[in-house]
């Protein structure tokens, strides 16, 4: 049996998260323009890659050219851990996201959090810590 290759430190150089879009510069626009993530990686009209934390990255997938299709089910939520939830709510209301929830609170997750949806309809958590 061939040994399973090595890995830095064992960690993978990125993770990688692809949503797939019917309009990818829409999903784009949304994640570098208003959410204000760096593109990290331009594969084109096929993907655009933002980086979203150190080794975590969200691809936005042209649903014409990618591996899988577009599905109006979106099973995937993107979280994104921030440390001040508060000043996110009031930027994404100010943007006027669809969908916004209000900001509640978990005692059992130790988390206050919002969710909104994105312009395809895939959901955005946005939360913090509260330990």
């Amino acid at each position: 049996m061939t040994e399973r290759p090595r890995l830095k430190d064992g960690k993978a150089e990125m993770l990688i998260t692809f949503i797939y879009y019917k309009d990818m510069q829409k999903g784009a626009d949304f994640y570098g323009k208003v959410l204000g993530f760096p593109l990290a990686i331009d594969q084109g009209k096929v993907s655009k890659i933002f980086r979203i934390s150190e080794g975590g990255y969200l691809g936005i997938v042209d649903e014409a050219e990618g591996m899988q299709n577009w599905h109006e089910d979106k099973t995937v939520q993107i979280c994104l851990r921030v440390p001040d939830a508060d000043a996110w709510y009031e930027y994404c209301k100010d943007a006027g996201v669809n969908n916004l929830s209000r900001m509640f609170n978990s005692e059992r997750l130790k988390i206050k959090a919002f969710v909104f949806d994105d312009p395809e309809g895939y959901q955005v958590e946005i939360q913090e810590s509260t330990e």
